[in-house]
C-alpha cells in the first residue's frame, strides 16, 4: 500500500532524488537564490526548511545531521554562521518561491526559490516605501478612487522623466539633419 508516501518523486530513483535535493540545497545556501522548475522548487522547500530550523541550534549533532543531507562542508558552515543568525527570530517560512515564465525548450513551469532574508527587493526598505505612499480614507470620498489616484500619482512622474529624455534626444539630431538638407538644396 501507498499510505504516507506523499512526496513528489520527480521522475527519479530514490538515490538520484536525494543527491539532487542535496546539491540543490547546497546551491541555494551558497547562492541564496536559484532558478529551477516549479516542482523541484516545491520539493526543495520541503527539503531545506527543516535544515534551516536545525541550524538554529548550533551543536555538533545538528551539524552532523545537516551535513548528512548536504554533503558540503562550505554550505554547512555558511548555514550555521550566516543564515542561522538572520533567521534566529523567524518561526518558519525561510524560503520564497516566485513563479517565472515557462521554459522555451519544453514549456516547463519555472520558478525562482530564494532565502527570504537575503532578498533586497521585498525587504524592509520596499515595505517602508509602499506604506509611506498610502493615503488615509479620512480625506473624504471612496477608498477605491483615492487608491487609483495614488497609483497614477506614483506612475506619472516616472513616465514624464522617461518620455522627456528621448524627445530631447530626438530633437537635437533632427535640427542638424534639416540644416544639412537645406544646405544641399542650396537654401
Amino acid at each position: 500500500m501507498r499510505h504516507g508516501k506523499k512526496h513528489n518523486h520527480l521522475g527519479r530513483t530514490d538515490s538520484h532524488r536525494k543527491a539532487m535535493m542535496g546539491n540543490m540545497a547546497s546551491s541555494l545556501i551558497l547562492h541564496k537564490r536559484i532558478t529551477t522548475t516549479l516542482a523541484k522548487a516545491k520539493a526543495l522547500r520541503v527539503y531545506v526548511e527543516p535544515l534551516v530550523t536545525k541550524s538554529k541550534n548550533d551543536t555538533t549533532h545538528s551539524r552532523r545531521t545537516v551535513f548528512s543531507y548536504l554533503q558540503n562542508k562550505e554550505a554547512v558552515t555558511i548555514l550555521f554562521r550566516e543564515i542561522a543568525e538572520k533567521v534566529a527570530n523567524r518561526p518558519g517560512g525561510y524560503t520564497r518561491i516566485i513563479k517565472l515564465e515557462n521554459r522555451l525548450g519544453d514549456n516547463a513551469e519555472m520558478a525562482m526559490i530564494e532565502l527570504v532574508d537575503y532578498n533586497t527587493v521585498y525587504g524592509k526598505e520596499a515595505a517602508a516605501a509602499t506604506t509611506a505612499t498610502r493615503r488615509s480614507r479620512r480625506r473624504g470620498g471612496s477608498g477605491k478612487g483615492q487608491a487609483a489616484s495614488a497609483a497614477t500619482a506614483e506612475v506619472t512622474p516616472v513616465d514624464e522623466t522617461v518620455t522627456a529624455e528621448p524627445e530631447a534626444a530626438t530633437e537635437v539630431p533632427e535640427a542638424p539633419a534639416q540644416n544639412e538638407e537645406n544646405a544641399e538644396k542650396g537654401e
